[in-house]
């Protein structure tokens, strides 16, 4: 429960007295170093048991092996995972509520530009074109999502074994028009956490959005607004503006010293919280691509899973139960593994998602057609 930043000090404590340590947090390089004094104090450290980290690395490597256990060659593997509305909540223009950090939400995709790799092509996306280059994916019975690249998909080719991929994408899902309308807020300087915005405890929510835009003696906020990003009049994507009150002259009632993102943070905190009758949605989809006896193959395997309400989200459920498996499985012996550890080792992987599996939280897979996507 204690911010990631402290995750290695305490762990050098249960290295001290012999405590295994379980944690959906980020393995950091800190964290893997102490994978030696581990080992030797016969515990195990296991990082990323979560949901993304977590269910994703499970799920992705149980087909990853099942296919190079076949004699399958893996040439693509894209992953993406959503923390949603439940269909029936979609009940704004976003369809959209905070189902995690916030803070995380309003600065998701800044620090550097995403990279991956499309065809053996190293790709990159900066931030301000983050939003801009979504794909679209489709789930059976859920309709259709739009999904925006993650920071760093390179990394998991060490993680799954795949150093030679020719195509791996990880991404993050919304539903369609989300990201369009998230951009407006990127390219104002909404997000922008390195400031402190003069008068902060005063500011109006128009005055705020005014606060990024020209100085027009004889124009409104909405009319530069419109202007600035060429948004027209009838355009879908101002509904969600006005949902979000950006234009009303109430106070944003932060307090002083307010960075950009933390005041975008609050209206939207404000419009974004979930209701007592809403229920949240879990997305998680991967698609692969190998070649098996000379011909190509396809794999898409998808997993929704909603929340009962707003106390068993089903955030809560997929970052709560693998954890709490895991936990069980090194009490009674199941996992013999020590020191630092990934949930990516069959012996791992294969009794959590069978038990996740007793919980509703289970993937359905199909074939597809030629996964080869063009340059």
């Amino acid at each position: 429960m204690v911010p990631a930043r402290f995750h290695v000090e305490v762990v050098k404590d249960c290295i001290r007295f012999g405590k295994n340590v379980l944690t959906p947090s980020y393995v950091s390089n800190e964290m893997k170093e102490l994978d030696g004094a581990a080992k030797e104090a016969g515990i195990i450290i296991m990082n990323e048991i979560g949901l993304d980290p977590g269910i994703d690395h499970m799920s992705a490597k149980k087909i990853l092996d099942e296919i190079e256990a076949e004699g399958g060659e893996i040439f693509q593997f894209e992953s993406f995972t959503g923390g949603l509305l439940a269909p029936e909540s979609e009940n704004n223009p976003w369809k959209y509520k905070f189902t995690w950090n916030p803070r995380n939400v309003v600065l998701a995709g800044q620090g550097g530009a995403a990279k991956f790799i499309h065809n053996k092509q190293y790709k990159y996306i900066p931030y301000t074109k983050l939003f801009r280059r979504t794909e679209f994916i489709d789930i059976d019975g859920y309709g259709r999502f739009e999904g925006y690249a993650n920071r760093d998909s390179l990394k998991y080719r060490s993680i799954y074994g795949l150093e030679n991929i020719d195509t791996i994408y990880r991404g993050t899902l919304r539903r369609v028009g989300f990201c369009r309308a998230w951009d407006v807020f990127v390219q104002l300087g909404c997000t922008d956490d390195s400031y402190v915005i003069e008068g902060s405890e005063h500011m109006t929510k128009r005055e705020y959005i005014n606060s990024f835009l020209r100085y027009n003696r004889h124009d409104s906020v909405e009319l530069k607004l419109r202007h600035y990003l060429k948004i027209d009049e009838d355009d879908t994507l101002w509904e969600k503006l006005e949902w979000l009150g950006l234009f009303d002259s109430e106070p944003v009632n932060l307090g002083k010293d307010g960075t950009p993102a933390q005041m975008l943070q609050k209206i939207l905190k404000d419009k974004w919280s979930l209701s007592d009758e809403d229920k949240d949605m879990i997305v998680m989809w991967h698609k692969f691509g190998y070649y098996l006896n000379g011909k190509k193959f396809g794999i898409e395997s998808s997993m929704v899973h909603i929340g009962k309400d707003q106390v068993y989200t089903a955030m809560s459920d997929t970052v709560g139960y693998p954890v709490a498996i895991c936990a069980e499985m090194i009490l009674n012996g199941t996992i013999q593994s020590k020191g630092v550890q990934l949930p990516t080792h069959a012996e791992i992987y294969n009794p959590v998602l069978d038990k996740l599996s007793e919980y509703g939280i289970k993937f359905n897979e199909k074939k597809v057609n030629d996964p080869i996507t063009a340059e």
